[in-house]
């Protein structure tokens, strides 16, 4: 009975120190959450007017002025840019991206597709699945800047300029509050055909922003050319930073929900223990009682 109540005792031990780190990588993680929430939701209106704009741009410009406006070159190839995180313990939040990729790699299926990952977890399923993953990036997730983002944007503009690829679609988890996140995959190029895009614009579903509506009238000056020449680059890169933005805010939501989580289980674990430990703590008084008492009248008997 000694050996089983130290058992139960080395165990509570053990778990009340798990809680203490379950709980410090909570408040560390809400702590980043708050500087990311922040920063998205900073961005997050002039992202999505600049977005809505050059949608209804393309909608009455002819889409030849600039290679971003029209698929060109003979390429069948598709290229899914997919956002993760660089570290694990954040509850469902790779998973859930993972699984949606693949969902839509098999809508794709027949066609050849090639990864840009950004964050460690989505580039080790994608390698395990023997996708063709053409560049990783890591260490850029957890606190993103623009600057990290601009040579993935580069590359991007570079390779469906040269017609290496017909579509460039984005996958990535979309912040909608503290305790929801939804994985969300959206087209970024060509830009001339985002119509046709069912799921984009998840990142603007949240955000208070008059979009433009109809056809407009514009006005380009010096030319139409070298407007878009200036405007559509800088457009990809900044939806890329956008969308980096979100995919973090959900992963520090992510990882605190899952850490606090974890620490209200530890919690009722420690209970369970401590009310399983008195139980064999008294069980062993009682018996230690019998046996004196057993003791006491074979004495008395003899």
């Amino acid at each position: 009975m000694a050996v089983q109540t130290r058992a139960i005792k080395r165990r509570i031990k053990s778990v009340t120190s798990t809680r203490k780190i379950t709980k410090a990588m909570e408040l560390v993680a809400a702590s980043k959450m708050r500087k990311a929430v922040s920063a998205v939701l900073g961005t997050r209106p002039y992202a999505t007017l600049a977005w809505d704009t050059v949608k209804s741009v393309s909608k009455v410009t002819q889409i030849d002025l600039h290679p971003l406006l029209y698929t060109h070159g003979s390429s069948n190839k598709i290229l899914l840019v997919l956002l993760s995180s660089d570290r694990g313990l954040a509850g469902g939040f790779n998973v859930n991206m993972v699984r949606k990729t693949f969902e839509r790699l098999r809508a794709w299926e027949g066609k050849e597709v090639e990864v840009i990952c950004i964050g460690r977890r989505g580039a080790h399923a994608m390698k395990k699945a023997g996708k063709n993953i053409i560049a990783s990036f890591t260490d850029i997730t957890t606190a993103p800047t623009y600057k990290d983002t601009l040579p993935i944007g580069r590359l991007i503009v570079n390779e469906f300029v040269k017609g290496s690829y017909e579509q460039v679609f984005v996958a990535y988890t979309d912040f909608v509050s503290a305790i929801a996140q939804q994985p969300t995959i959206f087209q970024l190029l060509p830009l001339g055909a985002l119509e046709e895009s069912k799921e984009l614009g998840k990142v603007s579903q949240t955000t208070p922003v008059e979009v433009i509506r109809g056809s407009r009238e514009y006005t380009f000056e010096p030319s139409p050319a070298d407007v878009l020449n200036f405007l559509l680059p800088k457009l990809i890169e900044t939806m890329l930073y956008q969308a980096v933005l979100e995919s973090a805010a959900s992963e520090h939501s992510a990882r605190m929900m899952a850490m606090r989580n974890a620490s209200e289980a530890a919690s009722d674990m420690i209970h369970d223990l401590t009310f399983t430990y008195n139980q064999a703590r008294q069980a062993g008084i009682t018996q230690e009682i019998a046996e004196i008492s057993s003791g006491k009248a074979a004495l008395e008997q003899t």
